[in-house]
């Protein structure tokens, strides 16, 4: 998985000539239905959603598409040159200010607008010469200018983001270890397959139902539109419950190489309390933008380090101390040769298999942020540029290195295959580079995880103030705190990466990039398909009347696309029963360690990398 999640906001960044400040008040009517709504309203139709957006991708296409005259230019350049006209425009309007954005302590947005400083005798007999500002309501220009105000990305910068967010093959190996050549190849090349396509799903859902009057933020939003509040409350708290994960497999792989780096000297348990206290420290910064400039050197010191490691091993022997640590029975003054099998090495269980799968799975497990990525994007339909594009390299490289490390290694391959190298010296540089990527990474992850938690959990149940509010941030930062501390413990308590990976690949990342995005495409299509030419959506009331509903309008809208919809059927059933299997192989693995059966059991100063 990765090794670190960039920010678009400093990447690919482009002004959008949309937004513009017109030199006259806009007409205060009453709050657009995106602002007086409820943020998931259930009685918004589907009909609602794809109407709008139409307009928008219609508009997108009018500004970006081919004839437009719109040139990209740099973000931070035009940011500031952007500022320089408006500050123009104020000194040439002296009874016209620029508006501030405010908010309620009930959380409503506010537009305070200064009052014209003219020659209004108004002022004076109401007494409101001396008030800077009041409240004013937002109209619908200003809505959609604020929802199309982060909309800045390129299509370059999504792959650069997709392969930031992804690239990380340092489990190849692993996986092709616990499979064979032949499998290997064949599972990650299915995989691979199946994860761009249900990438394509989700860009073509996002296309129909993203507008500026109603904005797809997350991922969580495009399954409320589908299915509505039940489904949404589910896939936040799967995705937030990956990324607690996700923490905790990064607090487990630093630890070790804090451990790796100090000879095996500090205690494991020392060695993973920094690595908590680091995260606690800098997981206080609530905004993520400071992290991009870092984080986009992820995707370098990964490249760096995959060739680094390529090159050792052509030189050097496995580490088979590193290896000993995870196998009692192994004798480390008399190895084995290595063995490399091309179909299933033998002397593995069902559930080593799984494991070995699982590692695929996690590899091409991206598709949780995708929805975030296009909600950046300027031209969203521009998607699936980056998509194919990063999916190809990480594809290709997966498989090189994943093929390269277990033919030099064999069955003694370890995961992560950077702290396999026998030469202290190189498994230092390994360690280090990915140390930096790796607590970015869990910083990322965490802050993600703890804002889906509070904006889902603490804002719909809890009724917590909105985040940016002095209560938010006090609230956000005695969670952080207990939100690492927590995943220390689980991490303390099941030492084993492999056995995570499966158990996160299985039950998180399989979900989001397998199962959830065939299951909302035919929940989407269904509805869409069974639409009637008479079933027309009214702009103005927001109404729409269906003919009829129940079992005949579904199989409607599923026989029109029916080949396609019976694959997707298929798939979304196949997805499920690897979700069991892969749960099962990662939670048996635990349980045998406890058994005995290797050194890595929960709460011991010894270091598994030996």
């Amino acid at each position: 998985m990765a090794s670190g999640v960039g920010s678009l906001a400093a990447i690919g960044a482009v002004t959008d000539p949309r937004l513009s400040v017109s030199g006259e008040a806009p007409d205060p009517t009453s709050l657009p239905r995106g602002v007086l709504q409820k943020l998931h309203d259930p009685s918004v139709t589907l009909e609602e959603y794809m109407h709008y957006a139409k307009i928008t991708r219609d508009e997108e296409e009018r500004l970006y598409g081919p004839g437009s005259d719109f040139q990209a230019t740099d973000g931070p350049t035009a940011a500031f040159i952007k500022e320089k006209i408006l500050r123009k425009r104020a000194t040439r309007r002296t009874s016209i200010a620029v508006p501030r954005l405010s908010v309620s302590a009930q959380g409503e947005a506010q537009i305070q607008r200064p009052v014209e400083s003219g020659n209004d005798s108004g002022n004076e007999k109401t007494g409101h010469e001396k008030k800077k500002f009041q409240p004013m309501v937002i109209s619908d220009e200003e809505w959609i200018q604020a929802s199309r105000a982060a909309r800045t990305a390129t299509w370059a910068a999504v792959f650069y983001l997709i392969t930031t967010d992804i690239l990380g093959p340092f489990s190849t190996g692993y996986a092709f270890s616990q499979m064979g050549l032949g499998p290997g190849v064949a599972l990650f090349t299915v995989f691979g397959a199946l994860g761009g396509y249900t990438g394509w799903q989700l860009w073509r859902m996002y296309l129909q139902l993203d507008s500026d009057r109603y904005p797809l933020k997350g991922y969580g939003d495009i399954a409320f539109r589908v299915y509505g509040p039940w489904f949404r409350h589910t896939v936040n708290f799967v995705q937030s419950f990956q990324f607690f994960l996700n923490v905790t497999l990064l607090i487990l792989s630093n630890g070790q190489s804090i451990s790796e780096l100090s000879k095996s000297n500090l205690c494991f348990i020392v060695c993973m309390v920094i690595c908590t206290i680091a995260g606690c420290v800098v997981g206080q910064i609530r905004t993520l933008q400071r992290f991009g400039w870092l984080a986009s050197w992820a995707v370098y010191l990964n490249l760096f380090v995959i060739f680094a490691t390529m090159g050792v091993m052509a030189h050097s022997d496995p580490n088979y101390k590193v290896y000993a640590a995870s196998h009692p029975t192994f004798d480390i003054n008399n190895p084995d040769p290595i063995k490399v099998s091309g179909s299933t090495p033998p002397g593995l269980s069902i559930a080593d298999n799984v494991n070995g799968l699982m590692n695929a799975v996690f590899s091409f497990g991206g598709a949780t942020l995708f929805v975030e990525l296009m909600a950046e994007m300027r031209r969203p339909f521009d998607f699936w540029k980056g998509l194919l594009a990063a999916d190809v390299l990480i594809y290709l490289c997966y498989m090189v290195y994943g093929v390269y490390t277990y033919c030099m290694q064999g069955q003694y391959v370890y995961n992560p295959s950077y702290q396999g190298i026998s030469p202290y010296s190189w498994q230092t540089v390994g360690n280090s580079l990915e140390l930096i990527t790796g607590i970015i990474a869990a910083v990322l992850y965490g802050n993600i995880g703890i804002k889906v938690l509070y904006n889902n959990l603490g804002r719909d149940l809890l009724s917590f103030p909105i985040l940016e509010s002095k209560g938010g941030k006090w609230i956000f930062a005695i969670i952080v705190p207990i939100y690492w501390v927590l995943a220390w413990i689980i991490a303390q308590s099941v030492p084993q990466i492999s056995s995570w990976i499966s158990v996160v690949g299985a039950g998180c990342i399989l979900q989001f990039s397998y199962t959830f995005p065939p299951f909302m495409m035919l929940g989407f299509k269904i509805q869409r398909d069974a639409i009637l030419p008479q079933e027309t959506f009214d702009p103005a009331t927001g109404q729409v009347q269906h003919v009829d509903s129940g079992f005949k309008r579904w199989w409607r809208g599923f026989k029109k696309e029916l080949l396609v919809n019976s694959f997707d059927v298929i798939f979304y059933l196949g997805s499920c029963v690897t979700c069991v299997l892969g749960l099962y192989a990662g939670f048996k693995t635990m349980v045998d360690a406890y058994n005995g059966s290797t050194n890595l059991t929960a709460w011991r100063c010894e270091s598994p990398t030996g």
